[in-house]
């Protein structure tokens, strides 16, 4: 999801971590919000303020009585702009100062006024520290979130608890805090995903280019959205984040019966796997050496055509990638697989198709209407389908 017209202060406190931080606010910039950043004096030990003014397009605030700055009271004016707080790294100094209630600098006296996120990251050894432990317990009773990292290495040498969460799983956590949209809870939401292969000995195959980028960004939306999500995977380069109920194929006739088994769970069926539509009639039993070779091909299953003919009340969710009339070839698909929506892309375009993390589609309804969308990443491309469900 982008983050469009959010504001997003970034606070980082004096921790090795801090250089993790550069990329979240990177990723924050990049997905349209306004990012502040607010240093404490041992953060700037770290990393250079400069850093982040470059990464922010803004200037980085760390000393409280700098007067450089537009007549304001500038920490006040900041939280109130600010749809999210999030402290990344978070020390066990600075846990301690918001659980005490302590504002004696401009990071700790901007976050005593916003919704606030943190991501602690110290040795081990705080962090279990009963102090720590019951600063931590102080915090959750007032609701401020908290994201913490895995076990591992620390820049101590030590190994254990205490690493800061990753930037891509802070950023995870700053968009379900932005938009708390659960308009698919109590739905099952059915989606295949990736390539399927036609084994035609027992070293080679016939399959096409698909990723799985697009399918994975379904899952972890519609799971963001509080959907039950199953995943009927062939083979795939990218993978979903959160937690679906997922069944590996490889062929189309796989695939083809693990949708005929999960089909009647389902409340939407989103086909945005590229099943291989033909495979070898005979396959060798071991591996063909020939100076010339010529294969057979029989017709797979049609999936999607399948699950169009029994799915009742059901949506059906399709997609069409084509090299030439895109929309004249999308309407004849939405017609003869009996799909509700279909998702068009012409594959021939720079930024769309297939194993590229953006895409340019179409949308087409039962009804006839054509919604031309512009170039965007396959995660906004999927929230926009899922968008589109509560209309069908």
């Amino acid at each position: 999801m982008r983050l469009d017209g959010k504001t997003i202060t970034v606070g980082v406190t004096g921790g090795i971590a801090a250089y993790k931080s550069c990329e979240l606010v990177s990723r924050l910039r990049k997905s349209g919000a306004a990012v502040y950043v607010v240093m404490t004096k041992n953060a700037t030990e770290f990393v250079s303020p400069l850093t982040f003014e470059t990464l922010s397009e803004n200037r980085v605030v760390y000393d409280m009585f700098d007067r450089d700055f537009e007549w304001e009271v500038e920490h006040v004016s900041l939280a109130k702009k600010s749809d999210l707080f999030v402290v990344a790294p978070c020390t066990a100094n600075f846990i301690g100062k918001m659980s005490a209630g302590i504002a004696d600098d401009f990071l700790s006296t901007t976050a005593m006024r916003c919704p606030i996120l943190i991501a602690p990251a110290m040795n081990t050894a705080m962090l279990d520290s009963a102090a720590t432990q019951n600063n931590l317990k102080v915090l959750s009773e007032r609701n401020i979130k908290m994201i913490f990292g895995g076990s591992g290495f620390l820049a101590c040498g030590d190994t254990g608890r205490g690493r800061m969460a990753e930037p891509s799983d802070i950023y995870n956590e700053i968009e379900k805090i932005i938009y708390p949209r659960h308009d698919l809870e109590g739905k099952t939401v059915l989606i295949t995903a990736g390539a399927t292969r036609e084994p035609i000995d027992p070293v080679r195959f016939i399959t096409n280019r698909s990723s799985g980028k697009m399918g994975a960004s379904l899952c972890d939306c519609a799971v963001k959205r509080g959907a039950r999500v199953i995943l009927i995977a062939g083979f795939m380069t990218a993978e979903p984040r959160e937690k679906t109920e997922r069944t590996d194929v490889k062929t189309t006739a796989e695939m083809y019966d693990a949708v005929m088994q999960y089909l009647p769970e389902a409340d939407v069926i989103i086909k945005s796997a590229a099943p291989a539509d033909y495979r070898p009639k005979n396959i060798s039993s071991g591996k063909i050496k020939s100076d010339g070779v010529i294969i057979d091909f029989e017709k797979n299953p049609d999936i999607a055509a399948a699950a169009g003919k029994i799915k009742g009340e059901k949506k059906l969710i399709v997609f069409c990638a084509e090299t030439e009339n895109l929309i004249g070839n999308a309407k004849k698909k939405l017609a003869s697989k009996n799909a509700d929506l279909v998702v068009a892309n012409d594959v021939t375009k720079e930024g769309a198709g297939f194993d590229v993390d953006t895409n340019i589609a179409a949308f087409i309804t039962a009804d006839g209407r054509v919604e031309e969308l512009p170039k965007m990443t396959k995660a906004e491309l999927a929230d926009r389908i899922l968008d589109k469900i509560p209309e069908l």
